[in-house]
């Protein structure tokens, strides 16, 4: 039975029915030997060389069930734990642990067709950023304006770290039969940690120091991290919070007074934009099915404008770095036109969230109502 012999064996007693009886022949003189303790670790029986064929491997799989089929079009509603981490499409022997932690386990709570799309697209994407950058490109800023510069980075870069830890959360909740979530799930989190890398290098390029963080700021994405539901944080972090980044995004790109900060820019925005896009395809499905949720999304927003109230919401330094990016001097025209671009930026982001939650099927003028309780901070 050695070098192979018993895949030969067990295929020739695979065609046999319980009963069916096989002779074996070879040239080990010790063949009946090894025979015999193969043929009881296997369940048959074994006389010298002629085996007969038992019914222990039929019985083993008697009770496998197929878990789903392994294209996306074939998940199933829900994924019993029993599956564990089974392959999907793959038959499943009876017994094995169960994936109890994994308690995202329908397809409503975390499914959406553009899944395997966007992780495709995800995958394709990523970018490394000492190659996607030139960080020795040369310019000369103003001492006042590298240090705008490096404020907004220090708040995007909390703003990441938020944007991080949220789907990384749920990563171990997700069943893996719904594994295109998962994958996505994860180039979100690789996005996030890039975007805080570059965001940090750009920050400490010229300047040792980052510059302030404000309790009502870490406060506001608190809210984010404390949310235990898959769809809401999604609402809150990807549609909400994100959604209203790429209009930040933007704007730092459009007024960035260097090539480094402008090119960072533009390839976050096209990383979040996929954040977004699966956040709101995700809603949209489960809406479809589930529309009370809906209602549910409206208090979420609510209770979190509530517990935000009593505090300052954007750091004020953060603001009037950004009016001062967009001003590009001291010039009181200029700041006066910085000061306007900022006052269309925060319409701009106020528009957007209307247009994503219309998109979600509130009407107008509760996606009005919504959209003025979020939070202060942007994110």
């Amino acid at each position: 039975m050695d070098s192979g012999g018993h895949l030969l064996v067990d295929r020739a007693l695979g065609g046999l029915c319980p009963g069916g009886k096989l002779l074996v022949i070879g040239d080990d003189p010790h063949l009946a030997v090894h025979l015999g303790a193969w043929a009881r670790a296997r369940g048959h029986q074994s006389d010298g060389c002629v085996l007969t064929r038992g019914v222990a491997e039929i019985d083993r799989w008697r009770n496998a069930v197929r878990a789903g089929g392994p294209l996306p079009t074939q998940v199933v509603d829900r994924a019993p734990s029993s599956w564990g981490l089974a392959a999907r499409g793959a038959l499943v022997e009876e017994g094995g642990p169960d994936l109890v932690s994994a308690d995202l386990d329908t397809r409503m709570a975390v499914w959406a067709d553009i899944a395997p799309k966007l992780y495709a697209q995800a995958a394709a994407a990523q970018w490394n950023p000492d190659i996607a950058i030139d960080w020795s490109e040369p310019f000369d800023l103003d001492s006042d304006i590298e240090d705008a510069v490096v404020q907004v980075m220090t708040y995007l870069i909390e703003n990441e770290q938020a944007a991080l830890l949220v789907p990384a959360r749920f990563l171990g909740r997700v069943h893996p039969h719904y594994r295109e979530v998962l994958q996505f799930l994860a180039t979100q989190v690789a996005d996030e940690a890039r975007h805080v890398e570059v965001f940090t290098r750009r920050a400490t390029l010229r300047r040792s120091d980052l510059g302030t963080s404000s309790a009502g700021g870490r406060t506001s994405l608190q809210t984010l991290l404390d949310e235990s539901d898959f769809s809401i944080a999604s609402f809150l972090l990807s549609v909400l919070g994100e959604g209203t980044f790429l209009h930040l995004l933007s704007f730092i790109e459009r007024y960035a007074p260097d090539p480094i900060t402008k090119k960072i820019c533009h390839l976050v925005l096209q990383d979040e934009a996929r954040h977004v896009a699966f956040g709101l395809a995700h809603l949209e499905e489960r809406l479809r099915g589930e529309s009370p949720l809906r209602d549910r999304l409206a208090t979420s927003m609510e209770r979190r404008h509530d517990a935000l109230a009593s505090t300052s919401g954007l750091n004020q330094n953060v603001f009037d770095a950004l009016v001062l990016l967009a001003a590009g001097s001291w010039e009181p025209p200029a700041i006066a036109s910085g000061w306007d671009a900022v006052q269309v930026l925060q319409d701009e982001m106020d528009a957007g969230r209307r247009r994503r939650l219309v998109r979600l099927g509130f009407t107008s003028s509760r996606a009005m109502e919504l959209s003025e309780l979020h939070t202060r901070n942007f994110m």
